[in-house]
């Protein structure tokens, strides 16, 4: 087992033995709070488990590896490939990175795996790493439980044969891949909001070289996050978006998250559309060009991929599944689905779009293309286009991540005993209890309510959206945080309707 090292910062043991708390290897990707829940040893061990995980998995030893901009990533990335080279690793340094492109890397170097060192939307304080073998999926929970084993109880191995190589050019490649020769043929004026990010160092060049001109917003490269955490889900980001584009007269904003692998949309009128939305009409306008195309939704995503007449017309077919970036792209492939899209903001485009992984430019880049091919249309043309609902945005009520997998067993439980007793939810009889993560109540007008565990932060997830209006939206809310609300252990929303 590795030895259990409870040391604090400015400590010898602190600096010398690994120290890991085992909450931080989450369902796909790994998260500690730095330096009190992981110090510089413990991510050395971390790199040493996830090496020997892939002799043991009979990976090719080689990875490519990126970082961040934050401030104290690059520390992290150093101590991550010491442990890959002490593990008989060569790796190959792709530099300061999108998570995106450090997914596109391991096409473009051929590379058998990948490890990508980011907190993503988490604030300042978290880091953390995504990593995967088998492009373009990143690990699952399998995967994850697997590397924790290997990692917590002493299993990993020192062996010969690591190696460093840091390669130039990979960024230079991936905006080219981006890119392409596409070229807009109508004008458009979008607000690039990276919130100070990494994506600040792509995204407007991106814009720029496709024939968009660029309004910036906050696009200089600032590990303080000095205006706010780059997250194009917190309405914090949105309603500076939405500023921006009433101060400029912007045809649209689009925004970015701390390692750029989502997107955010706000519309000309200034209205925010959540990423669900916008995946609805991203699919309305991609199952015209590939008809009978699947798509897949998370389960926190709008039923309208299932009811939106004009999908139905198109021949698609809906699939709505397990929220989280890793369980969505196994899907994706797994149905050889057009694109995935995920209420947070994370866009999965597959062949012939994209190559399957979450990539927020490749959505932004593919927003431009479908405006392109609407001359005659706006942004809130499209919104407006769509049946109306009434949805809310993405709260999540405070659990600890010891607690939040047994409470959400038990809520589980308690809703679906209402659906079998005939119970009304929102003056409504409920249709089913979708749980194949956490559990989403349908009612028989399609309007519904879900509640899921966190897979990244000590929280549970609540969305409510009604087919009919806001008053049913809240009073679904109402009902389902009333059945929340037994739990003691589940504390204050992060916001509220």
């Amino acid at each position: 087992m590795l030895p259990q090292n409870t040391s604090t910062p400015n400590t010898w043991s602190f600096l010398r033995d690994p120290m890991i708390t085992p909450t931080g290897f989450r369902e796909y990707d790994a998260r500690w709070k730095y330096p009190e829940e992981i110090n510089l040893p413990g991510i050395t061990a971390l790199g040493i488990g996830l090496g020997t995980q892939m002799h043991a998995r009979g990976i090719e030893p080689v990875i490519a590896v990126g970082n961040d901009y934050r401030d104290y990533s690059l520390s992290i990335k150093n101590a991550l490939m010491l442990g890959l080279m002490q593990a008989g690793i060569h790796v190959k340094d792709i530099g300061p990175a999108v998570s995106p492109m450090a997914y596109f890397s391991q096409f473009h170097l051929n590379a058998p795996a990948v490890a990508m060192v980011t907190a993503s939307h988490n604030p300042n304080g978290w880091t953390g790493v995504k990593m995967g073998f088998e492009r373009p999926l990143t690990h699952g929970p399998d995967e994850m439980n697997e590397l924790r084993a290997i990692v917590l109880e002493g299993r990993g191995m020192a062996r010969a044969g690591g190696t460093y190589e840091f390669v130039e050019g990979v960024r230079e490649a991936y905006i080219d891949d981006l890119v392409g020769d596409f070229k807009m043929s109508r004008k458009l004026r979008v607000v690039c909001a990276t919130g100070n990010g990494t994506a600040a160092a792509f995204a407007p060049e991106v814009f720029e070289r496709i024939g968009v001109e660029v309004v910036p917003s906050h696009n200089e490269l600032d590990y303080t996050f000095p205006h706010y955490n780059p997250n194009p889900e917190a309405m914090e980001m949105l309603h500076d978006m939405s500023a921006s584009v009433k101060e400029s007269g912007a045809d649209f904003a689009l925004g970015f998250d701390g390692d750029g692998d989502r997107c955010g949309v706000v519309d000309d009128e200034c209205e925010e559309i959540f990423a669900d939305k916008v995946g609805v009409i991203m699919a309305r306008d991609l199952s015209k060009i590939y008809p009978n195309s699947t798509f897949v939704a998370d389960v926190k995503s709008t039923g309208l991929f299932a009811s939106d007449p004009e999908l139905q017309a198109n021949g698609v077919t809906a699939d709505y599944w397990k929220t989280g970036h890793s369980h969505m792209k196994r899907r994706v492939k797994e149905l050889g689905a057009l694109a995935g899209f995920e209420k947070s903001g994370h866009y999965f485009l597959a062949e012939p779009v994209g190559r399957g992984y979450d990539c927020g430019l490749r959505v932004a880049v593919e927003i431009c293309k479908l405006m392109d091919r609407n001359p005659d249309m706006k942004m809130s043309d499209l919104r407006k286009a769509l049946p109306k609902t009434w949805a809310t945005p993405t709260m999540s009520p405070y659990c600890a991540d010891l607690e939040k997998y047994d409470v959400l067993e038990r809520l589980v439980a308690k809703l679906l005993a209402k659906a079998e007793a005939g119970e009304s939810f929102a003056g409504r009889s409920i249709k089913e209890v979708v749980t194949v993560n956490g559990a989403r109540v349908i009612l028989d007008n399609g309007s519904w309510g879900l509640v899921r565990a966190s897979s990244n932060t000590p929280n549970l997830v609540v969305v409510c959206e009604s087919s009919a209006s806001e008053a049913e939206m809240r009073a679904i809310f109402s009902d389902i945080d009333a059945v929340i609300r037994t739990e003691s252990a589940v504390g204050d929303y992060d916001q509220m309707i």
